[in-house]
């Protein structure tokens, strides 16, 4: 007899953050997948205009504005959500953006405004859905974390101190639905080409970018693609139940350095020193 009851054959899920980067490319991924998704974002006709693409697709999606910042938003959408879809067993709180700034610089106003979407944005999802979650036995609740979590950057406001407040949250989360069946879980993107920070201007990004070259983050100019975050997304979801991918980060691959090409005289010299044991 197996530990724990199989995922149910139809699992929906709800995504903030939908309208754009790693938000829609998980609503993409999950549909393709067969899940219901339910799209939730400030940018409801972009949350529509994908709900359309998965439906024409063959999927089945619903659109609805979603403000993280606000409790009564978020429970407007998961109440409308769950209605179209049904209880939700995904959950990602992938909502958010960054401003380019010194903290001692940055205005407090958008400071408190930062880590209201990405921290207390997270807790209001939670808030929300998990208590049914629990009730359920069952459910997944992933969040987009940061590796500026892990080691932080200069200038980057208040969103190195969200994302680490996040990830901690999460921590503790695990810690507190340990024997529910619930699974909180992390997936911390490395740097992920995005919507978010690119309409900083040149005058903000060069200071920034000198910054992450003293301080060792600019190693090469390769970025992941917003899908690579979502397949990790689907991975960890997809994980059979007795299974629990806490912590999934994703850096992008370096480009191929010719330097470390083997030079084929040197390559021809080891094949013909490699000493062979005979099978006995």
């Amino acid at each position: 007899m197996p530990r724990f009851a199989p995922q149910p054959g139809r699992r929906p899920a709800l995504i903030s953050g939908a309208s754009s980067g790693i938000g829609m490319a998980t609503a993409l991924a999950l549909a393709e997948l067969g899940h219901p998704v339910a799209l939730g974002a400030r940018r409801v006709d972009e949350c529509e205009a994908l709900a359309d693409k998965i439906r024409t697709a063959g999927g089945e999606a619903f659109a609805h504005r979603l403000d993280v910042s606000s409790t009564e938003s978020v429970d407007e959408f998961v109440t409308a959500a769950e209605h179209a879809l049904g209880p939700a067993e995904i959950v990602l709180s992938g909502a958010g953006d960054m401003d380019f700034a010194q903290v001692h610089e940055m205005d407090p106003d958008r400071f408190a405004f930062q880590v209201s979407v990405h921290l207390g944005g997270t807790q209001r999802l939670a808030h929300r859905v998990i208590p049914h979650m629990i009730d359920r036995r069952r459910g997944d609740f992933v969040v987009i974390g940061s590796d500026c979590a892990d080691i932080a950057r200069p200038r980057m406001g208040a969103y190195v101190a969200a994302k680490t407040g996040l990830e901690a949250l999460v921590r503790q989360m695990r810690m507190e639905l340990e024997g529910s069946g619930v699974r909180a879980s992390v997936v911390r993107p490395g740097p992920t080409q995005t919507g978010a920070g690119m309409t900083a201007s040149p005058e903000v990004v060069g200071p920034l970018l000198q910054d992450w070259a003293k301080w060792g983050f600019a190693r090469h100019p390769y970025f992941l693609r917003a899908s690579s975050i979502a397949s990790a997304v689907a991975a960890v979801v997809s994980a059979p139940r007795g299974t629990h991918l806490v912590l999934t980060e994703v850096q992008p691959e370096a480009p191929l350095d010719p330097n470390l090409t083997l030079d084929p005289n040197a390559a021809a010299h080891r094949d013909t020193n490699t000493e062979v044991t005979p099978e006995s």
